[in-house]
């Protein structure tokens, strides 16, 4: 039977050369002309809608008219991440190398969760890990060119990793109670257990408990917004009493809120003691790491049993990429190890395959954007990025100081600065809807003990200290309005 003809119209390399060239000149100038536009859009719910025909076309059409479409349809609804006047959550990263090494990942489109699915996707993502945890001085029983069985991989997010350090935990966990209690289900001990994490700490910590159905407490952080080691031996002790199974917890260094730092050095230690798995969520603040001024927030780090940080929110590769690293893996293969036929291969044990240190099945040639951004910047322009992104929050600080309306909410950390007009909070809940309403720059808000307060983060890898400035005179520009339509 004859296999019937479809005529081949769709784009071909000719046309996907100039298409790309044009791209990358557009992708150029967006981001270096990016400080001249709005950074928060003016659209309204369902704006997009009638800017697009409500079918797909039946023919393709020329890449020409998608090229004009992007400013017609696309740009007006785009909030500007990177813009310098973007203060808002923390950071995404962006940069050039980045960016080509996608197109190259976009290119291969492998999906690398074995070793044979495609070698070169594994084995520089044991290697580039290895350069990465050097880099921030992780203890060599972190990396797997220690010799051992411990090593990194890439996650999509840092809450991915907390759930995927939790259900390691939970299996090891299981695993030692039925060998003390043989006579002892599964379903028994999973009610049993408890983990730990500080009020301060991410929803997303709280939202792998709920996904692991384990029970979490979330502990008081002290007067400084850090979890302290007393307070953890203090919630174990009762909940042995208790005839319950202490097994995780979670340190933070870097909180969103304020970004203040959990004492590692003392929560690390309890955890040993209580066979208490310690994860380390570093998301934003992990990247500082690189710089050795830094590295004393992370002491304590050789009692933890997992550490994570995302590259792909201070340290210049785009999204996603969120480095992990553990010291004993197997806990996470053995549990997530489902074996078909169909994903075996010869090679088996002699690397590692990764879908078994993962929640998803598939996986993207992610290493390749770190390979790119290592390489193509060098540890010293990484060092120098988040040395001056730092600075720059000191220079916020330092003009919000000067500004007897305003005062700082909590000590300074990294590249945030979190701030407050003096008064209510309904004050500076005003200032921040009418700073936003006026869209020259953006910023979020957050609460402590029932303080409000806004967050400046430093974002971009374009920001001057003119920025800085810019954003504080906005800042102070609607101060004035506001407090002149209070008297």
């Amino acid at each position: 039977m004859p296999v019937p003809e479809f005529p081949r119209t769709e784009m071909q390399a000719p046309q996907f050369k100039d298409f790309a060239k044009e791209m990358v000149d557009y992708i150029a100038n967006y981001l270096e002309n990016i400080r001249d536009r709005r950074v928060l859009p003016e659209v309204q719910p369902g704006y997009l809608k009638p800017l697009i025909p409500s079918e797909a076309p039946e023919k393709p059409e020329s890449w020409e008219a998608v090229m004009a479409d992007i400013e017609r349809v696309i740009m007006p609804g785009v909030t500007h991440w990177h813009s310098p006047k973007f203060h808002a959550y923390f950071p995404t990263a962006n940069s050039y190398p980045a960016i080509v090494a996608d197109m190259l990942s976009g290119a291969i489109a492998c999906i690398g969760f074995t070793w044979i699915a495609s070698p070169a996707c594994t084995e520089l993502e044991v290697e580039i890990l290895n350069w990465l945890g050097k880099m921030l001085g992780l203890p060599e029983e972190f990396l797997a060119s220690s010799g051992g069985q411990a090593g990194g991989v890439i996650q999509g997010t840092a809450s991915e990793a907390t759930l995927v350090a939790l259900l390691g935990a939970k299996a090891k966990a299981i695993k030692r109670t039925q060998e003390e209690h043989p006579e002892w289900d599964e379903t028994y001990i999973i009610s049993r257990l408890v983990g730990y994490t500080s009020n301060q700490s991410h929803s997303s910590v709280e939202r792998a408990g709920l996904l692991g159905g384990v029970k979490l407490r979330s502990l008081k952080a002290d007067s400084n917004l850090q979890l302290r080691g007393e307070t953890l031996e203090e919630a174990i002790k009762q909940d042995l009493a208790d005839g319950l199974i202490p097994f995780y917890a979670v340190c933070t260094l870097g909180t969103t809120n304020t970004c203040a730092f959990d004492r590692l050095d003392e929560l690390g230690p309890v955890g040993n003691k209580y066979n208490v798995w310690i994860h380390v969520d570093a998301a934003y603040a992990g990247s500082a790491f690189v710089c050795p001024e830094y590295r004393h927030l992370m002491k304590g780090i050789e009692t933890a049993d997992s550490f994570n940080f995302n590259p792909h929110k201070w340290m210049l590769v785009n999204f996603d990429c969120s480095a992990m690293w553990l010291k004993e893996p197997y806990w996470i293969v053995n549990a997530f190890n489902v074996d078909p036929l169909y994903l075996k291969h010869d090679m088996q044990g002699s690397a590692p395959d990764y879908r078994h240190w993962q929640i998803p099945l598939g996986r993207r040639f992610r290493a390749l954007k770190l390979w790119f951004v290592l390489r193509l910047y060098g540890v010293e322009n990484i060092q120098a990025h988040i040395r001056r992104h730092c600075a720059f929050a000191k220079q916020f600080e330092a003009l919000c100081v000067a500004d007897s309306r305003f005062e700082i909410f909590s000590t300074v950390q990294m590249g945030l600065v979190c701030f407050r007009l003096k008064g209510n909070n309904e004050i500076s809940e005003a200032l921040l809807k009418k700073i936003n309403g006026r869209g020259k720059i953006h910023m979020v808000p957050s609460k402590v003990n029932d303080v409000y307060f806004l967050r400046m983060a430093v974002c971009s890898r374009f920001t001057e200290a003119s920025d800085i400035e810019y954003s504080w005179n906005e800042v102070s520009a609607v101060a004035d309005e506001l407090l002149a339509e209070k008297k």
